[in-house]
């Protein structure tokens, strides 16, 4: 029997195609929050646009995990998203302070934002950031 979950080219294939990804055979989510789904389609598009290489990728992921306290795997998207950050910051694309304003800047859209309804960036959220 097949495996029932889709692969991770499928995925990267539908985030960049923004489609949705076919049903899956379990009830299991294939992410189990938004914003994992969120940095997983940011490192494909990065990757897209000639950012890093899928081996710098994982190299980068791997070291972010090794370098972390004991984890019983929960943790596996918050590691995902601090290699890209740091990939972020090794291939000179931003600077920590343009991270720490625009994770500010999503906190301060998070708070105004009714629960249910999408987070949306607003200008004056990197103002209310500083």
């Amino acid at each position: 029997m097949s495996d029932p979950r889709a692969t991770l080219a499928e995925i990267a294939a539908h985030c960049r195609e923004g489609l949705p990804l076919p049903p899956q055979a379990t009830d299991a989510p294939v992410f189990s929050e938004p914003w994992q789904a969120q940095a997983f389609a940011m490192t494909v598009h990065l990757h897209a646009q000639g950012l890093f290489t899928w081996p710098e990728w994982a190299a980068a992921l791997t070291l972010q995990i090794k370098g972390a306290a004991e984890d019983d795997g929960s943790q596996y998207y918050q590691h995902w998203l601090d290699a890209l950050e740091q990939m972020v910051l090794r291939k000179q694309i931003g600077t920590a302070e343009q991270l720490h304003a625009l994770e500010h800047a999503w906190e301060a859209a998070a708070e105004r934002t009714p629960h249910g309804e999408a987070i949306e960036l607003q200008p004056q959220d990197f103002h209310a950031a500083h």
